[in-house]
């Protein structure tokens, strides 16, 4: 399992009903239980009763990874049908998978929700899956 220290850059895993399978992007602020749990703050999810405050949640290990890398050219980035993609959408990133394209935008279907939705290429991204301390592509 990964270790994240303080400061680290982390996308959290939602276990929560209608949010599974999505991630969010969020810093370490420390390490709990010898590295079983985390507090986290995230970057885009704020505090329901004071929404000018980042929402601060301790998580378990399994739920947090590292950032995926960036790729460049990621702006002129070209996507075919069927591709796994993740698609930035309230505040987090979703698994989807690209269903067509109109003009610059890619729809992508959603499995989970079975939702089909147009994004410029900017909230999108290649899908990784983080396996045994490494970056795998799906394809």
């Amino acid at each position: 399992m990964e270790v994240f220290r303080k400061g680290d850059e982390v996308e959290v895993r939602s276990k929560e009903e209608g949010f599974l399978g999505s991630y969010y992007e969020a810093t370490v602020i420390s390490q709990l239980n010898g590295n079983t749990r985390y507090k986290v703050q995230y970057k885009n999810l704020v505090e329901e009763e004071d929404q000018t405050r980042p929402l601060v949640e301790i998580v378990s290990a399994d739920e947090v990874r590292p950032m995926p890398p960036r790729t460049v050219g990621e702006a002129t980035r070209i996507f075919y049908y069927l591709d796994k993609v993740d698609a930035f959408d309230n505040d987090g990133w979703w698994v989807g998978n690209i269903s067509g394209k109109q003009g610059s935008k890619y729809w992508v279907y959603f499995d989970t929700t079975q939702d089909e939705i147009a994004y410029p290429v900017s909230q999108l991204r290649n899908h990784l899956e983080w396996s045994n301390g490494k970056w795998v592509s799906s394809k």
